[in-house]
């Protein structure tokens, strides 16, 4: 086994690496608590007004400034409830809904009524839309017996059920038997009479 010589060309030829200064670690800032000379690594808040702020403490003189901190320090009782107050929106300004004067300062309660819309009078409308733009009740279409009945009591589909039992408890008066002496022809009004305002009753005209 040949042992290389200490001048033999190969070693000109190799080439080595130059060492790299290491790299100096980086200092921590010192502790801003007075007289502490430790590093300050931990963060605490400046106050208010100053949100972007931060101390730097080390770790027991972060512990003993974060028991005092007092964020609303200064600050009155009022000033205090403004300010939570204007936190829920994210302390951006807000506008009251609604630009109708009329409408903010109007009755809550509408004052459109409808009898057989319960839900309807409870409503609240504060804007007056409903009283603008709801259409007027359609009647409903009257059955054959059922426009009968109404001509037997001598009314028309607008009456109301006031209007049927005024003129039922008339006819039922003038028609009937104690009062006619026995006549046929008035006991068979008499009977169509009831028979109307049965058939009125029972569709829920009355």
């Amino acid at each position: 086994m040949s042992v290389m010589k200490l001048d033999s060309k190969y070693f000109d030829s190799v080439r080595t690496r130059r060492r790299k200064a290491p790299k100096p670690e980086p200092v921590a800032p010192t502790c801003q608590w007075d007289g502490c000379t430790n590093p300050g690594v931990h963060r605490a808040p400046v106050g208010r007004n100053a949100e972007n702020a931060y101390f730097l403490f080390c770790f027991e003189h972060v512990k003993e400034y974060n028991k005092g901190y007092n964020y609303f320090s200064g600050l009155s009782d009022g000033e205090i409830a403004r300010f939570q107050k204007e936190a829920l929106t994210g302390h951006r300004p807000t506008w009251t809904i609604g630009v109708n004067k009329n409408a903010k300062n109007g009755p809550a309660q509408a004052q459109v009524r409808s009898g057989s819309a319960g839900a309807f009078n409870r409503m609240k409308d504060p804007f007056g839309f409903v009283d603008q733009t709801r259409p007027e009740p359609r009647q409903r279409k009257l059955k054959t017996l059922e426009a009968k009945a109404y001509e037997t009591l001598g009314l028309t589909a607008s009456a109301t059920a006031a209007d049927i039992k005024a003129a039922y408890k008339d006819l039922v008066k003038k028609h009937h038997p104690d009062a006619n002496g026995g006549d046929r022809a008035s006991e068979d009004r008499f009977r169509e009479v009831i028979q109307a305002y049965q058939m009125l009753k029972q569709a829920g005209f009355c």
